[in-house]
């Protein structure tokens, strides 16, 4: 990998989530001397555990965050074209009764009691409808189609639906890989000259003589060293607060508020590709979405998290919320047996003083602070679909400090191994498959999906899987494994199947054990050739 020698750098950022390499992917590709450093892997917080959709949030509108949703709404085929292995469009099926009845408090809610009290503790028909309109109307959509209404009496759409439910409404968002999409940034960062560092720890960072001196410390070895800055960029997320008051203490009024959002995995609940939104009688909605070929995923709560370095785990609580929500539409109930893994995480919101988690805003603010020396910009907030837009943002406030820095360039620019139409992924899998024929049907989508054109990098030239060295199981084998701590910062097993890919859920405990146990003498061997 790439990196930089300079005892200065001009931009130092701390955290490896979507912000902070969205961030120093825009600012590498600008021309601007970057590193990051991440206190665990990549991806290791927030930015794996979403619930995995490009969405404009069309629950926003009830909260008429109209500015988040259209730029959100925008970015999703923006976001599609420079990543078409990891992201892809999806159909949503909203099933609509007029007897469901939610006691959900938003402004819009609150004004219908109001204006028509008869309707309480509903969301008309007419009010869905015209959600979708302005969700198909807001972004300027060119590629994903337009909502229709289905009879789920009459469709494989309704079979897995409780009868009571004849229509539905199905409308338009994409999902995405959303930890392979903090990778391939800090990739595409790392080819433009910025420096990746993880397991990498801030200790402290203070001013000193118009530049950031920050100590780190290498977690693997312990060994620390000082590195210098022209700025700092704190995209902590979860961690932003404490950065401010712990690590580079500054005063500042600017808080998060986090919030933690709670996932189960089920086995395949139903046959096709399309995924639900169920509307809850709380006022909350979930996805059920198809997940990984065999399993459906389920989320998401809003949980108040009390302190970033406490664990978010699903509790038993919001695992029994998920299963009674998502009871209430299908005909055949599902139990705790069904669940075959749960994941959770803090999404780091700003604190907008909202009265609940649920009604707390999901857009951004970026604040720089340059009173007294060399400045730090602070990033609240965000949602995964809009980093792109928050990575720009960022660099117009970044900007002014580097003059003759270039402007806006990432729109539509591909991420690597995204190199081809946003339309042309069957092609790729069918031709990969001709050309490497011992590759079975899910083994090769598997690698597309994952790395794109790169597919073609790990496999090379083999003739059969035993000239990839050994098997791991679940279609991962040792070429691939290295190939992702060559190219993609991986040290451990829980980095390789759990957010570079999710064969987590194909592998045993013994597997995974093997796999740790594998890497451990890779790594052990590769610092030993690195010191002769």
């Amino acid at each position: 990998m790439s990196g930089q020698n300079s005892d200065i750098c001009d931009l130092f950022v701390i955290g490896g989530g979507i912000n902070g390499c969205g961030i120093a992917r825009d600012a590498a590709g600008r021309g601007l001397s970057v590193k990051l450093a991440e206190m665990n892997d990549l991806a290791s917080a927030t930015s794996s555990a979403s619930t995995k959709l490009f969405h404009g949030g069309l629950r926003y509108l009830e909260y008429f965050e109209i500015r988040l949703v259209r730029h959100a709404l925008a970015e999703r085929e923006t976001l599609l074209r420079a990543m078409p292995h990891i992201s892809w469009p999806m159909r949503f099926v909203l099933p609509y009764h007029q007897d469901m009845r939610f006691e959900g408090d938003t402004p819009t809610s609150r004004i219908l009691n109001v204006v028509m009290p008869w309707m309480k503790g509903r969301r008309p028909a007419w009010l869905i409808r015209f959600g979708l309109f302005l969700y198909d109307s807001l972004g300027g959509r060119k590629i994903l189609p337009a909502t229709k209404t289905l009879d789920l009496k009459n469709s494989v759409e309704g079979a897995p639906i409780d009868d009571k439910f004849e229509k539905a409404y199905e409308y338009s968002d994409c999902w995405i890989e959303d930890s392979r999409l903090v990778v391939l940034n800090a990739r595409d960062a790392d080819q433009r000259g910025a420096e990746i560092l993880v397991r990498t720890r801030v200790i402290s960072a203070a001013r000193i003589d118009d530049l950031w001196e920050i100590t780190v410390e290498d977690r693997d070895t312990g060994e620390t060293r000082t590195l210098r800055a022209r700025m700092l960029v704190n995209a902590g997320g979860p961690w932003v607060g404490d950065i401010i008051q712990e690590k580079v203490r500054i005063n500042s009024t600017e808080g998060v508020r986090l919030v933690r959002g709670s996932h189960i995995v089920t086995r395949r609940l139903y046959d096709h590709d399309k995924c639900y939104f169920f509307q809850g009688t709380d006022g909350r909605i979930i996805f059920a979405i198809p997940y990984e070929t065999d399993f459906t995923l389920i989320g998401t709560t809003d949980a108040e998290h009390t302190a970033p370095d406490k664990k978010p785990e699903c509790s038993p609580e919001e695992r029994d919320y998920l299963i009674t929500f998502v009871n209430q539409y299908l005909k055949k109930d599902i139990s705790t047996d069904d669940v075959v893994w749960s994941y959770s995480g803090v999404r780091p919101l700003y604190d907008d003083g909202a009265s609940s988690a649920t009604a707390a805003t999901r857009d951004y603010t970026l604040k720089v602070d340059d009173a007294a020396g060399a400045p730090i910009l602070n990033v609240f907030g965000g949602k995964i679909t809009t980093y792109r837009k928050l990575a720009e943002d960022a660099m117009e406030k970044i900007v002014p400090f580097f003059p003759g820095t270039s402007g806006h360039w990432t729109a539509g620019v591909p991420l690597p191994g995204g190199d081809f139409p946003v339309d042309g992924f069957d092609a790729l899998v069918t031709k990969l498959s001709a050309d490497y024929p011992f590759l079975s049907a899910f083994w090769a989508r598997r690698l597309v999906r994952a790395y794109g054109t790169d597919a073609r990098g790990i496999l090379q030239d083999a003739s059969d899987a035993d000239a990839l060295g050994r098997d791991f199981g679940a279609t991962l084998t040792e070429r691939e494994v290295l190939w992702l701590m060559k190219n993609e910062y991986a040290r451990t097993a829980a980095d390789v199947v759990w957010r570079r890919n999710k064969l987590g859920l194909r592998l045993s405990a013994e597997e995974i054990a093997a796999l740790d146990a594998f890497m451990t003498s890779a790594r052990t061997e590769q610092q030993a050739k690195a010191a002769e």
